[in-house]
This record gives structure tokens, C-alpha cells and sequence, in this order.
């Protein structure tokens, strides 16, 4: 390794930027912090993104959590996923002691205690915070399909099944909606709505049905709905500072494709409202997709394009986009060449898998005179290898960085604090109760029924001595009735322009 004063200097040149930066910690050699040699990410490149990486119980959540703090106090609002509930401990104060103010001064950071304004979000409710949903119609049928697990093929006709709803005016806000249309392309009634779209099997459409079948007995019809969340209210200020939002994810592990796929929908919807702003001193949003090896994972490429094609577009719509995850290797290359800041907590290498890992980590790295594959073995907790782009778009030397310490509570907020901060919030009342409106479908039903009487009577008066025929079957339900008729078929031939699709194939109904 080079001699440690040329080491203090290259680091101490290499982040010495003209503008606002993120203050991550300072360098550390040979265990000692080198406070004039600080370590930072320039605020006008926080929007060409990054990722943090590390074992479990190294730090990343910290991490994650000094970052969005010094995001808020720059007037920068952020979004983050709280996996396991503790970064609400961000919306209060932190504790002092002896032990952590001996470690910030070691480093140059002068610390008080201090909290943020945080607003606190749940999928569909399930949880304390303010429900968070979206409809069907937005989500799309590339996101559906990753959620559902479909396969390629399974996943295009998703896309045809999509396609047929727009055209024939059937808006999708919910699961049953969905089922409903599947219904009937797969009865005798839609089997000639089945043969126009081509490409599209009345198999392939059983199984998609059996799987959304499936999904919502997992619960997961609290997710889809209205209000829908409109993700213009992720991007607030309070008293100069930047709200940061967090979205409780109870039961991961139930469903892990749901939350990180809704974590993308969010992404999607954000590039799909947001204006193009070019490059700017800040950017409007930092989002942190943790967990996200989750969303990678099983991708089918149409999911991945779409991913890699959205990271690399929505920066120039002023935000920022951060994926927390374990090593590297969980993100594709696509996306991995497109973060331009690195911070890198300890990584372990006890199995042939760790080593892989750990050597494909290693590789993502600008040269350095550091053995990383030492290195990142040997980090402590609080401590990270660490290397952004400067202002001019170049990469900063490889440091090996002691962290600084959040401000605001390290450990979860009380359960009191957290149903106070969600029964203040303006949104609480926007989002909390459930709309059950009455969609173009039922009018449509309503409409169809009322000429389909009309019809009967028509019929009973040409033949009025005709026998009525023993019922054997069970009527219809309204919804086969509707999307069976002939009167349905001409207007939904009739009913309007397709839905324009964007990334994902997500579509704003409202907007």
C-alpha cells in the first residue's frame, strides 16, 4: 500500500468538491480516522445513483439512514423501504453517550441530536402507517407478471389480456376485475374475443387466472384499489427540509415479489409523471430500493430492460436512486454500471459462494492500492470502502471510510410516536378510506341489463305463445351477462382509444 500521507492527500483532493455534499465519514488508515481527508458524495451527482452494499448486520441500514438525513436537511425529499421498522427512529432525535461522542469526534463530525420530518406509509394498510395502493390498470402487466412468477410466454399474453381490457373500455382497478375479464375470455361467451386477440391460448389464460386466483387468496386484493397513491406526495418539504417517507413492509418473507414489485411501481409511476429537468444542483427525490435483490431475482428480460432502461432515464427527471442489497452481484450489469456511487460495508467469505461473490465484487472497483479482497473481509461495523463520482463525472479514489454516526435515533420509534406522526398527517385522511366507486364497468352493467330487458321483451311479444323452456342452468351472474351480450361487445368495439402504456406497461388512469 502507498505511504499514508499520499494516501490522506489523494483522498483529501479526490473529495474536495466546489458545491453541497452528503457527508459520508473520513478516511481510515490503519485504524486511525483521518478527519482532513473527509469522505462525501457531491449533492448534483446523488441523482446518477449508487448502491450500498454489505453482509447482514454491517451497517447499511445506518448508513442508509445518515444519508437520508443530510438529503432532508438539503431540502431533498426521500423515499425508503423500512424492512425491519428501523429507520422510524428517524423522525426522532437521537440518544447520546459517551462512547459515540468519542467516535464522532474522532472523525470531525459535530454532532447533535436531531429528527426529520418522516411520513409513514403501509402496503394496503397492513400496518400502522397511511395505506398505500395502486389499480391494476396501473400497475401493468409486465409488473403483474413478476409479481405472479409467469414465464415468458405467460407474461405476453398478460400483456394481450391488458390490451383487450383497454380496447374494449374495461378498466382494471382491482383483482376481481381482472378475473373477470380472464372469465370471460375463457368462457364459450368470449371465445371469439379470444380468437381476434391471436397469440393468446385459452390454456396460457387458465393458468394466469389459476395464478391471480392464487395471489389473491394470499391476501393480496389490499394492495389493489383506490384511492390510489399518487406519488407527487412523495416529494415534500417541511420548514426547508425535505420529507422522507417510509413504507412499513410487514410479512416480507410471505411475499417478497409484491413488495419489491411495488417498490418498482413507484419508480415507474414517479418517471412516468415527472418532468425532464436536465442536470440540477440537488436532486427532487432520493429513492432507496432496499432489499433489492428481491426484484431481480426470477426477472424475465422485458422486466429487466424495463428496469435498466428507467434507472437510466429518470435521473434526468431530478432523482436519485440508491439500491441496498447485499453484494453487487445482485444487481445486473445493466443497472450496476449505471450507479455511480459505491459504498461498500464488510463482506464474508465462508463458503465457495461468499469467495465468488466476493472476487465479482471486488472486480466493480476502480484500481486502487488497496488489496480489496482483504479488505472488504476485514471492515468493521460502521466502516465501508467507499468511491463516488466527482463533479465533473469521473471516480473518486477508493477509500476506506469510518462512517459518520446518524442524528436522529438509531432504534425504532414507540408505537405511540408512530400512530401520532400517521394520525397528524394531511394524507392520513386522503388515503385511509377505502373507495368502492362505481367504475365504467358497473355503469356498463346497469346500461346492458336495462337492453337486455328491453330485448326480452321484445322477443316474448314476436312469439307469445312460445313455451318457456325449463331453466337448466343457473342464471348468469350480471358480470357474464354484461361481457357475454351483444350490446356489450358493440359498444366495448366503441368505447374509446386504448390506454397508452408506458415503461412496464404502467398507465395512469387519472393523470
Amino acid at each position: 500500500m502507498a505511504e499514508t500521507a499520499d494516501v490522506v492527500e489523494s483522498v483529501k483532493q479526490g473529495y474536495a468538491f466546489e458545491g453541497a455534499a452528503i457527508e459520508l465519514g473520513a478516511l481510515l488508515v490503519d485504524d486511525e480516522p483521518k478527519p482532513e481527508a473527509a469522505v462525501r458524495i457531491p449533492l448534483s451527482m446523488v441523482n446518477r445513483h449508487g448502491l450500498v452494499a454489505g453482509a447482514t448486520g454491517t451497517g447499511k441500514t445506518k448508513t442508509l439512514q445518515l444519508m437520508a438525513e443530510q438529503l432532508s436537511a438539503a431540502g431533498v425529499a426521500v423515499f425508503a423501504a423500512d424492512i425491519k421498522g428501523d429507520l422510524s427512529g428517524i423522525s426522532q432525535p437521537g440518544e447520546g453517550n459517551d462512547k459515540l461522542l468519542a467516535r464522532t469526534k474522532s472523525i470531525g463530525q459535530d454532532w447533535t441530536a436531531s429528527g426529520f420530518p418522516t411520513e409513514f406509509y403501509a402496503l394496503g394498510g397492513q400496518g400502522t402507517g397511511i395505506p398505500i395502493r395502486a389499480t391494476i390498470t396501473s400497475f401493468g402487466p409486465v409488473l403483474l407478471s413478476k409479481v405472479l412468477g409467469l414465464n415468458d410466454v405467460q407474461e405476453s399474453s398478460l400483456g394481450l389480456i391488458f390490451h383487450y381490457a383497454d380496447k374494449a373500455g374495461l378498466t382494471l382497478l382491482d383483482i376481481k376485475d381482472l378475473r373477470a375479464v380472464i372469465q370471460h375470455l375463457t368462457s364459450d361467451e368470449g371465445k371469439d374475443d379470444l380468437k381476434e386477440l391471436g397469440g393468446l391460448s385459452a390454456a396460457t389464460a387458465g393458468v394466469i387466472l389459476r395464478s391471480l386466483i392464487g395471489f389473491a387468496d394470499q391476501g393480496a386484493e389490499a394492495f389493489f384499489g383506490e384511492p390510489e397513491f399518487d406519488t407527487a406526495d412523495l416529494m415534500q418539504q417541511r420548514d426547508g427540509k425535505g420529507v422522507i417517507s417510509l413504507l412499513e413492509l410487514p410479512n416480507l418473507q410471505d411475499r417478497p415479489a409484491l413488495f419489491s414489485t411495488f417498490l418498482m411501481w413507484l419508480l415507474a409511476d414517479l418517471f412516468h409523471d415527472l418532468p425532464e429537468i436536465g442536470d440540477a444542483d440537488k436532486p427532487k427525490l432520493v429513492f432507496f430500493f432496499d432489499e433489492a435483490h428481491l426484484l431481480f431475482a426470477d426477472a424475465s428480460k422485458a422486466f429487466l430492460s424495463a428496469i435498466a432502461q428507467t434507472v437510466r432515464l429518470i435521473r434526468s427527471k431530478g432523482v436519485g436512486v440508491f439500491f441496498v442489497t447485499q453484494t453487487p452481484k445482485d444487481v445486473p450489469d445493466d443497472v450496476l454500471a449505471q450507479l455511480g456511487s459505491r459504498v461498500q460495508h464488510q463482506l464474508r467469505a465462508h463458503t465457495p459462494n461468499d469467495a465468488k461473490a466476493l472476487k465479482a465484487t471486488v472486480s466493480t472497483f476502480p484500481t486502487s492500492s488497496y488489496d480489496l479482497g482483504e479488505v472488504l473481509t476485514q471492515l468493521g461495523i460502521g466502516e465501508a470502502i467507499v468511491t463516488v463520482m466527482n463533479e465533473k463525472g469521473a471516480p473518486t479514489p477508493v477509500a476506506w471510510t469510518r462512517l459518520r454516526a446518524p442524528q436522529s435515533l438509531m432504534a425504532p420509534a414507540s408505537a405511540e410516536q408512530l400512530t401520532a406522526s400517521v394520525q397528524a398527517s394531511p394524507n392520513n385522511a386522503k388515503y385511509t378510506a377505502v373507495i368502492d366507486r362505481e367504475s365504467a364497468y358497473e355503469m356498463l352493467a346497469a346500461k346492458v341489463q336495462a337492453g337486455a330487458e328491453q330485448a326480452r321483451t321484445e322477443e316474448q311479444a314476436k312469439q307469445p305463445e312460445a313455451p318457456r323452456p325449463r331453466a337448466q342452468k343457473q342464471e348468469k351472474s350480471v358480470v357474464e351477462a354484461v361481457i357475454g351480450s351483444t350490446v356489450f361487445k358493440q359498444f366495448a368495439r366503441s368505447a374509446g382509444r386504448e390506454i397508452v402504456r408506458g415503461l412496464f406497461g404502467a398507465a395512469r388512469r387519472h393523470k
